[in-house]
């Protein structure tokens, strides 16, 4: 079986297609191990559809099934048009619904599914937090300092709140955001739903306008923007390798 591992931003999956939709979490779990497997956050299978260009499977490392990954629509969109299986403008489904992408060379557009403001009157820890769905839900708040991210405290939110958790700032005109995932449970480099939402909290609070430069701890640049309720995610992605599973 040949897979491609990608990366986008500092998330970095395991990508390959199949005819065959099934049960691949215990896959995801041994290809996703850093020591083990080829490591990963997470594993994306793509797989037939009868009206769209096709469907995802989507895992975390842990082998969760997961709704969405802002970031993973890219890479996946990126694998899907250099593998001949869906044209440069494509339309797929994912557990939160369908997502539009645009690849043009290494830099991909997704249309994420639209936001949906779920608690916005969350105080824990002496933080204003809003719960946010940008495909999974997220806890944003913009009251922790970004330079030093109390990973216990954000362990246990995840598990009160089974969600991802984001703290963020604007700095300099962009938003800086550093994310701890739920099926990673640990910081990511980059979380493209996790930026989403810091990105629509500020948006709704009026901090920012209709686009900003978002950047995530891998100090990557990517640009966010809201047109008709849809939040638009764009940047880079990079296919690191090809390889043959035994």
């Amino acid at each position: 079986m040949q897979v491609s591992k990608y990366t986008a931003n500092g998330n970095d999956f395991v990508i390959f297609h199949t005819f065959i939709k099934k049960d691949f979490s215990n896959l995801a779990k041994k290809l996703c191990h850093r020591q083990e497997g080829i490591g990963a956050d997470g594993l994306i299978v793509i797989v037939p559809h009868e009206t769209l260009d096709f469907e995802w499977c989507f895992y975390n490392a842990d082998g969760s099934s997961a709704e969405m990954c802002g970031n993973g629509t890219r890479a996946c969109a990126h694998y899907a048009f250099n593998n001949d299986l869906a044209p440069a403008q494509m339309r797929y489904l994912t557990l939160a619904g369908e997502i539009a992408c645009i690849v043009d060379g290494f830099r991909v557009q997704s249309d994420l599914t639209p936001p949906q403001i779920l608690d916005e009157k969350i105080i824990e820890n002496g933080k204003s937090w809003w719960l946010i769905n940008t495909g999974v839900p997220h806890l944003v708040t913009f009251d922790a300092d970004t330079s030093n991210f109390d990973l216990k405290e954000a362990q246990e939110l995840r598990y009160k709140y089974n969600c991802n958790v984001n703290i963020a700032s604007i700095e300099d005109g962009y938003i800086k955001v550093r994310t701890y995932e739920r099926g990673v449970e640990d910081e990511t480099l980059a979380c493209g739903t996790g930026m989403a939402a810091c990105f629509y909290r500020a948006y709704q609070e009026k901090q920012i306008g209709e686009q900003s430069m978002v950047k995530p701890t891998s100090n990557d640049e990517l640009f966010l923007g809201i047109k008709n309720g849809i939040i638009t995610f764009t940047g880079d992605v990079r296919e690191v390798f090809r390889t043959t599973i035994l």
